[in-house]
């Protein structure tokens, strides 16, 4: 059983323990546990984002919009980079850790009731039925939740918003999705329920998938091209939207002109289905405001690092692509990227898509490590794989302080990229924020 007097600790050793369920994708487990709950999904209403990338950036644009127009908002962000608390945001915060520890024990011991019959919720299950309880119980207005996996068998594809937003459809998970952009398509298309508004910017096979099941459900979709691009450099990304005139993202790559053009589209799916109405005051300050920590993050300190996570082909093509048009705006030396990926992704794709930036293939120094996972490829094979002149460190903290101290010597910026769990470790270390210190 989980104890009521659950300490901060002890709820993150709880909720590791389930992580060691491993993963089981479905719906049963967290719809009971939500009924056990008291059912509050039912008074949350809002968007549920999926897609292969672009999830989190969408998010946090549509969350900072309907901040700046004055509405109480909860948010999902996944995976978390340096504290469990991340999981679960309302109005731009995470939950305290002694709320934290005392809804993971309550959450807990409803799921301890549902095991013999069904089988222990997941940790992802658990936190999912735990960021709805709390939305619920704080009064959130607006919810913006996060797909984890694929979309159909998601935990939170129990919970149905309103509006659903596919951003993109790429190979990614295919274990679990299938191995063809139409079978991963019908799996994130789920998550389009009747009486929903739905939202993509997916092209190609993937949205004509996407189109089929609006259709069936009988939900009108938006479909969304990006936006003009007008230029980069390091403050942020100037767009043009047809009706809001020129933008400066504060997000970087050429690729969140599609995510701002998504944002744009839910937040008015949103004002339609008549869940938030934002003037364009609001929607402006939002896309232009938004931060996303850790998908190319620029720190300056203690010199300059970019941070992303690019775990997968598509991300590491669009790593690529921004570090050569951001090139001239970084430090000028010879840049050092500190790698690591998880054995489960197409590692050869991923390089060969990093291999296209200049700045991350000429004269480049390379250090590749282990992120902190069970997942993680072994620091030597991704040396291999990378070719001739890559260094091995295969602990993080002695790879970061090398990477660090080789981006010194050259002059040059330091790219942390190739899992989140990495660049959750070096941010971590990087940057203090004092509303992310959990207590011992």
């Amino acid at each position: 059983m989980a104890a009521t007097g659950m300490t901060y600790s002890g709820a993150i050793e709880a909720l590791t323990a389930r992580g060691r369920f491993g993963m089981r994708l479905g719906l049963g487990r967290t719809k009971a546990l939500l009924r056990a709950l008291g059912s509050p999904e039912l008074d949350l209403r809002g968007v549920l984002v999926g897609g292969t990338n672009g999830k989190g950036s969408t998010g946090a644009m549509v969350a900072a919009a309907l901040r700046a127009g004055g509405l109480r908002v909860g948010q999902t962000p996944k995976p978390h980079l340096v504290s469990y608390r991340e999981r679960i945001v309302v109005d731009g915060r995470a939950i305290a850790a002694s709320d934290f520890a005392a809804l993971v024990a309550e959450v807990l011991n409803a799921a301890d009731g549902l095991a013999p019959r069904l089988g222990a919720p997941t940790e992802f299950e658990a936190l999912t039925a735990a960021a709805l309880l709390w939305f619920a119980r704080v009064g959130v207005e607006v919810a913006v939740v996060e797909v984890g996996l694929g979309g159909r068998l998601d935990a939170t594809n129990a919970w149905d918003g309103g509006v659903a937003v596919i951003t993109n459809v790429q190979r990614d998970h295919m274990e679990h999705l299938g191995d063809t952009l139409e079978a991963i398509a019908r799996e994130k298309a789920a998550i389009i329920k009747r009486g929903d508004r739905a939202v993509s910017a997916a092209i190609g096979e993937p949205l004509h998938v996407i189109r089929r099941r609006a259709r069936r459900m009988g939900v009108p979709l938006s479909e969304v091209e990006p936006l003009v691009v007008t230029g980069m450099d390091r403050s942020g990304t100037r767009v043009e939207h047809p009706r809001l005139g020129p933008l400066r993202l504060g997000l970087l790559g050429r690729h969140q002109a599609a995510n701002a053009a998504t944002a744009i589209a839910t937040l008015e799916a949103l004002r339609v289905a008549g869940i938030a109405s934002l003037d364009d005051s609001a929607v402006r300050r939002g896309v232009e405001g938004a931060t996303w920590p850790g998908r190319l993050e620029l720190l300056t300190e203690p010199i300059e690092v970019l941070l992303d996570g690019a775990h997968n082909e598509a991300g590491a093509r669009a790593l690529a692509s921004a570090m050569d048009e951001l090139k001239p705006s970084l430090s000028p030396g010879r840049a050092t990227l500190l790698l690591g990926i998880l054995r489960d992704k197409e590692v050869a794709a991923m390089i060969e898509a990093l291999s296209t930036s200049r700045v991350l293939r000429d004269g480049l120094v390379i250090v590749t490590t282990v992120p902190d996972t069970t997942r993680a490829l072994p620091a030597a094979e991704l040396a291999l794989a990378w070719g001739p002149g890559a260094r091995v460190v295969a602990e993080p903290d002695e790879a970061l302080d090398t990477a660090l101290a080789a981006a010194r010597s050259e002059g040059g910026p330091l790219i942390v990229a190739g899992s989140l769990y990495l660049v959750g470790h070096a941010r971590g270390r990087l940057v203090d924020e004092p509303d992310l210190r959990d207590p011992p």
